[in-house]
């Protein structure tokens, strides 16, 4: 596989080559992944958060590493652990030896995408300290308000299988992540070329010894793209159209999740807000200025399903979210 830098042009891009220059760049790295490199995109132009549900080995730090090195952003991961303390995030003031007074120390927190690894792990200060982060994108320090950097993304990690030593997300947290994108196994072929990839990765010789390379190794560090063509993308975001009938659409199918029988709750005004918003991204994506039907379609799982909670009854007649929810867009019609 070839490691050679991408040039990238001085002039600030269309958002059209903005985006195809990323997911290209990120295809070389993570293969067969390109509806969860979409929903990446489309909360990086949007400034959502992004929660990314799947199995470990599925290339989700590969995945949002390649993807900060593309547009060259800013990029901190954090292993979360049940003993994990606020400060280990957020930062801590600390005594300056020599003049015996405090100074902030900042935490990973302080970067343009933060990689929250398996955030169910956290106790609920961590939580607690994360949902202001996510919410008014600033932190508390000593009494002091900090404001975080310009862009700031949280995407973050959960096994949806292993629960010891895990904590629920609090309703108030989940509602704070944009999307929620369930990974899957890659398909067959996609699977092959994963593994004939790493068979032509060869060595990396360092202080006279040498490690197999990983997919990390072959992660370009030349950027493809820049911030201003990160702004200018979500610009064009912003002029996006959406109709009246859209918005009606999206009210009523929020509306439909909290009459539903079949559900403890359903959606607050977020959950529109994060569908018109999630869309228009989109419809820039596919090189649209307006929005349709097939983007809210496209995209109502990842917005609703984390938003809703079957009722103890309904789930023991067998109803299950994906079905709820299946049966309201069909109502939308």
């Amino acid at each position: 596989m070839s490691t050679a830098p991408a040039s990238r042009p001085d002039r600030t891009q269309s958002p059209q080559e903005f985006v195809s220059g990323v997911r290209e760049r990120v295809a070389k790295i993570v293969v067969g992944q390109d509806v969860v490199v979409e929903r990446v995109l489309i909360a990086l132009l949007t400034g959502g958060h992004l929660l990314l549900q799947g199995l470990p080995g599925l290339a989700k730090t590969l995945l949002v590493n390649s993807l900060a090195k593309a547009i060259h952003l800013d990029f901190n991961r954090v292993q979360f652990t049940v003993d994990m303390l606020p400060s280990d995030i957020i930062g801590s003031e600390i005594i300056d030896q020599e003049s015996g007074e405090f100074r902030i120390h900042r935490g990973p927190i302080f970067t343009n995408l933060l990689l929250a690894d398996e955030i169910n792990r956290a106790a609920p200060k961590v939580q607690g300290a994360m949902l202001e982060a996510m919410q008014e994108r600033k932190v508390t320090i000593g009494g002091q308000s900090l404001s975080l950097p310009v862009p700031f993304l949280v995407i973050a990690t959960q096994n949806p299988v292993e629960q010891s030593g895990t904590f629920d997300l609090p309703e108030a947290q989940l509602d704070r992540f944009m999307l929620l994108h369930r990974l899957d196994y890659p398909g067959r072929e996609d699977e092959q070329q994963i593994l004939m990839n790493q068979l032509g990765m060869g060595l990396k010789r360092e202080g006279g010894g040498a490690v197999p390379r990983s997919a990390f190794d072959m992660i370009e560090d030349d950027a493809c793209g820049s911030k201003e063509d990160l702004v200018a993308a979500m610009e064009a975001v912003q002029a996006v159209h959406v109709s009246e009938v859209f918005v009606k659409h999206c009210v009523e199918l929020t509306r439909r999740t909290r009459e539903s029988k079949h559900l403890d709750f359903g959606c607050s005004p977020r959950a529109g807000l994060a569908l018109i918003n999630a869309a228009r991204a989109r419809a820039v994506m596919h090189d649209r200025d307006y929005v349709t039907p097939d983007d809210l379609f496209d995209l109502a799982e990842d917005v609703v399903l984390h938003r809703i909670r079957v009722t103890f009854e309904a789930s023991a007649a067998g109803h299950t979210g994906p079905q709820v929810l299946e049966e309201i867009l069909a109502g939308l019609g």
